[in-house]
């Protein structure tokens, strides 16, 4: 077996396409993964995955929870914010308040055409069906997180996704191979119960539109809070879908 357990910690010294190559280590670590706490998953990672490491977040709902998680283990660790250029007012505001109580290291990435020129080239491809949508999310979202990813020269990269937030997220491992780099999902297992107790332990923050009914924040042309739909997967994307493609899944 190519990991190699000491006093109960295994220690991984494989390339993301040879752990990706190899199921039964794959298993085993993220085995043990799934047995430790959020903290020790982001320890074990930092001292033996490959860096440099970055961290993502979208500062969602309850994005709080992951920056501070990692940011205390890696003070210095870039996060990447992709901004779309139709982020609500509330989320820029929670960018900066939440960058100044943590001092996270923001690396801001976006799509080169403004959003003028981006509306006059192909007008709000949000409102043209799947395909316009897929389109769209391609150019402002997906586009500048490969970019951001390959400028930061990532080897690894931290994410807050939760089985628990949709069906496209239930079969998350603790350990993932993305397009050529590890990806790590400390709070995989997480309920909204463990978000909001960690939360409320460190005196930290959901974002500010979360007491009006927005629990999964986006853009503002497509999110909606719990009174304006009819069911969960109505919140984002006018329930045409679920994933916004940053991630590499489907739904």
């Amino acid at each position: 077996m190519s990991a190699v357990v000491i006093a109960g910690e295994p220690h991984l010294a494989l390339s993301p396409a040879q752990f990706a190559k190899d199921p039964e280590t794959a298993k085993a670590i993220n085995e043990w993964l799934g047995s430790v706490d959020a903290a020790a998953r982001v320890r074990w990672s930092l001292a033996n995955l490959p860096g440099p490491f970055a961290l993502s977040s979208s500062f969602g709902a309850q994005a709080a929870v992951s920056l501070h998680l990692v940011t205390r283990a890696d003070p210095g660790i870039p996060v990447i914010v992709i901004d779309t250029g139709y982020l609500f007012p509330e989320t820029y505001q929670f960018i900066e308040q939440l960058s100044g109580q943590l001092s996270l290291n923001i690396q801001r990435f976006a799509s080169p055409q403004p959003v003028a020129e981006f509306e006059a080239q192909h007008g709000k491809l949000w409102e043209q069906g799947r395909e316009g949508l897929d389109q769209y999310l391609e150019l402002r979202k997906v586009e500048p997180m490969r970019r951001a990813l390959k400028t930061l020269g990532t080897n690894t990269w931290f994410a807050g996704l939760r089985r628990s937030q949709a069906t496209s997220r239930a079969a998350l491992n603790p350990l993932e191979v993305r397009d050529g780099r590890f990806k790590v999902h400390p709070i995989f297992d997480w309920s909204d119960r463990d978000v909001y107790l960690y939360l409320k332990a460190h005196g930290l923050p959901y974002h500010p539109l979360w007491d009006k009914g927005y629990v999964s924040i986006g853009d503002w042309h497509s999110t909606k809070a719990l009174h304006e739909v009819e069911s969960a997967e109505e919140l984002r994307f006018a329930g045409l879908k679920r994933e916004c493609g940053i991630h590499g899944l489907e739904g």
